[in-house]
C-alpha cells in the first residue's frame, strides 16, 4: 500500500467467494483484514480458502510488498470498529443487506466507507439502510476480484469517494466512477447488451454458441483487453479518428444496431445455451474451467504490465 499515509484496516463482511478474494488482494498488498461471517463454519475456512487466491495474487504481483494481517473475527464489532473501508458481500438481499447495515452504521468510526460489493442492487436500493447514506458507496468488482482489477463505484460523498479509491489503487485495482445511479453499473451492462446479442444470434440460427464464443474471444475481446469501444472506434476512424468513423460509417453503425434482436429466454433457447456451452467444454467440470480461466488471466495480466497503455 502506497497511496495511503498509514497501513489501512480493512473489514470483510460476508466469507463467500467474493469476500474470501477480497480478503486475499487487501492482505497481499499490505492492508490490515478483519473478515466477519454470521456462520461459524464460512469464518473457520476462510484462511484456507484465501490460500489458493494469495498463490495467484504471488504470480501476478511477486513485488507487492510485506503482506497485511488477517484476523478472523467472530462479531461484527471486532471487524468493523476502526475500519477505514468496510467491504460488504452479504447475499443480493436488499432487507438483508438493510439489516446489516442497521447494525453497522453504529460501529463504524465517522469517516469509514462502507463499501458494497453489489452486482444486482443500486446504491438507491440500499442507502434506506442507513441513517447518513453518504457514509456508503457501491464498489462492484469483476469476478474474481483478485484477478481483474475493475472496480465500479458511485456515492455521493466525493471525498470518501475518493480516500476508496486510493485504497483500491494502492491494491493495484482500476476504480471507476459513475456519474449516476444505475443498474448494472457499467461493465454489467456492456456485458449484458453484448449477450442478449450473443443470444439473438443463437435463438435466430446466426450461429452455433461456440462460434459466436470464438468470434469474440479472437476478435473484439482481443482487441478490447487492450483498447475501450469508443477509443476502437476512434482508431477504426484512421487519420480522421471518431469524427472521421462517425461521418463515413456513422449510417452503417446505426444499420447494425436497427439489425439487432430481443431474445426471449424460451426453453428452447434456454436448451440450445446449455447444449453449446457443454459442447464448449468438452466433459470439463467448472472447477477445471475456472483454473483454465484463471491461468489465462494471469498471464493476460503480466503481459499487460509490459504493454503500451493506449
Amino acid at each position: 500500500m502506497n497511496e495511503t499515509e498509514q497501513t489501512p484496516k480493512i473489514a470483510i463482511l460476508g466469507a463467500g467467494l467474493i469476500g474470501v478474494a477480497w480478503a486475499a488482494l487487501f492482505q497481499h498488498h499490505g492492508a490490515d483484514v478483519c473478515v466477519w461471517d454470521p456462520e461459524p463454519d464460512a469464518l473457520a475456512a476462510t484462511a484456507g480458502r484465501m490460500n489458493a487466491p494469495m498463490a495467484q495474487l504471488f504470480e501476478v504481483a511477486p513485488d507487492a510488498g510485506p503482506r497485511g494481517t488477517l484476523t478472523l473475527c467472530e462479531t461484527l464489532a471486532e471487524a468493523v470498529t476502526g475500519a477505514d473501508l468496510i467491504q460488504e458481500n452479504a447475499p443480493e438481499a436488499i432487507a438483508l443487506k438493510h439489516a446489516l447495515y442497521a447494525d453497522v452504521e453504529p460501529l463504524m468510526a465517522p469517516d469509514a466507507v462502507l463499501a458494497s460489493s453489489t452486482s444486482a442492487l443500486t446504491w438507491s436500493d440500499l442507502r434506506p439502510g442507513l441513517k447518513d447514506p453518504a457514509r456508503l458507496i457501491t464498489a462492484h468488482p469483476f469476478n474474481p476480484p483478485h484477478l481483474v482489477p475493475l472496480v465500479e463505484i458511485y456515492g455521493t460523498d466525493p471525498d470518501r469517494i475518493a480516500r476508496a479509491e486510493a485504497i483500491y489503487r494502492a491494491a493495484d485495482r482500476v476504480p471507476v466512477r459513475l456519474k449516476k445511479d444505475a443498474t448494472g453499473h457499467i461493465a454489467n451492462r456492456l456485458a449484458s447488451a453484448l449477450w442478449r446479442e450473443a443470444v439473438f444470434m443463437v435463438q435466430d440460427g446466426i450461429a452455433d454458441v461456440e462460434a459466436i464464443d470464438a468470434a469474440l474471444v479472437n476478435g473484439p475481446g482481443l482487441r478490447w483487453s487492450v483498447l475501450g469501444a469508443h477509443m476502437a472506434y476512434h482508431l477504426g476512424g484512421g487519420t480522421g479518428g471518431m469524427a472521421g468513423y462517425l461521418a463515413h460509417l456513422g449510417p452503417s453503425q446505426e444499420r447494425r444496431w436497427a439489425a439487432l434482436g430481443a431474445p426471449s429466454l424460451t426453453q428452447d433457447v434456454q436448451d440450445a445455451l446449455v447444449a453449446g456451452v457443454m459442447r464448449e467444454a468438452a466433459g470439463r467440470e467448472v472447477a477445471e474451467l475456472e483454473t483454465v480461466r484463471d491461468k489465462a488471466l494471469i498471464a493476460a495480466l503480466r503481459a499487460r504490465k509490459d504493454a503500451p497503455q493506449v
